[in-house]
């Protein structure tokens, strides 16, 4: 099944946008998922500007690529979260970030993720990828445990947060591709369920599978994909490695960096972990999703210049067709 694969500019956004086309053509690459900061794109222009957008696409096309999403994750955490504090600080845009007033910074990025819409279908973008935030993720394993009131509380805050950010998705045809991921309202198989049910199902609120945040989770991510098949619209490619098996790395990681051997686990290129990629591929296969597959590199122990032709290079070996007819046709005697 012929996909295209690109990789996510998220942790190239210190270059410009053109050295990481020049460098991702230069790999192989059939596109870019934007990341919306750095210099990559900057919604607000691209609404203001005709010139700005057709600039983007100009570089894309000097490079032989294209583009299939747009991603805005750093402004979709904001959205929900509770409390809003100096990591988002660092995190959002200035313009979002504002006074830091808690709440005027979560109605500002729901604004930023509207306009993200706006300018993906300017663009000629069908999906947006990112996070949601959420009110709840605080309360994961805590203790005093949180009350049933206190989780429905969250996923109607989700609802009523989210709900009119979708709206503006239905109205210019685009959807949002939501990375199930720690921190997230849906970060594990039963609070996705949990979190489609608080929207009602809506067309527009679509998955984004990336396998890495299943394995120290102890999820399977192949039967996540037979089971949310209807949607999956987007994936991308991170790896995971465990290392708890000696009584001292905890799956929690202890509050240690990236990289360091004490932590329970690291992201790493893809080929290099605990992903059952070709079983992965097959289960994509098996649903008929033909989206891109997106190379997202972060890997502590790998530099950024190997790792992301390296992932490319492993990917694309899993990119087999499906057979035409059984194997055992050829076994029928009535022919």
């Amino acid at each position: 099944m012929s996909r295209p694969f690109t990789l996510f500019t998220g942790q190239w956004a210190d270059l410009p946008f053109e050295e990481v086309c020049r460098l991702a053509s230069g790999w192989g690459y059939d596109g870019l998922e934007i990341a919306c900061w750095g210099d990559h794109f900057d919604v607000v222009r691209a609404m203001e500007d005709d010139g700005y957008v057709e600039q983007r696409l100009a570089i894309l096309a000097k490079y032989d690529l294209r583009v299939w999403a747009l991603s805005n994750h750093l402004a979709g955490q904001a959205v929900c979260d509770d409390p809003i504090d100096e990591r988002h600080r660092d995190l959002v845009l200035p313009r979002i970030w504002g006074d830091g007033d808690p709440e005027a910074v979560r109605r500002r990025a729901a604004e930023e993720v509207e306009l993200t819409a706006r300018a993906a279908a300017k663009l000629g973008v069908r999906t947006v990828v990112g996070f949601t935030g959420s009110k709840i993720w605080k309360t994961v394993a805590m203790f005093p445990p949180a009350s049933a009131a206190m989780i429905e509380d969250g996923y109607r805050d989700f609802a009523d947060r989210w709900n009119p950010i979708l709206d503006v998705f239905d109205e210019v045809g685009v959807r949002f591709a939501h990375e199930v991921h720690p921190s997230e309202i849906a970060y594990d198989y039963w609070t996705t369920v949990r979190t489609l049910e608080a929207i009602d199902n809506r067309p527009a609120f679509g998955l984004n599978w990336d396998p890495s945040h299943f394995m120290w989770q102890d999820l399977d991510p192949v039967g996540f994909i037979l089971d949310f098949r209807d949607r999956i619209i987007h994936v991308d490619c991170k790896d995971l490695k465990r290392k708890l098996g000696n009584g001292r790395n905890g799956r929690l990681s202890s509050h240690l960096p990236w990289g360091d051997p004490r932590r329970g686990w690291d992201f790493v290129s893809a080929g290099h972990g605990d992903v059952p990629w070709e079983e992965c591929f097959r289960a994509l296969n098996t649903i008929g999703y033909d989206g891109p597959i997106s190379v997202e590199w972060e890997d502590a122990g790998m530099d950024r210049l190997v790792g992301a032709p390296d992932s490319l290079r492993f990917l694309k070996a899993l990119q087999f067709e499906p057979p035409a007819a059984s194997f055992d046709a050829a076994f029928n005697s009535q022919r």
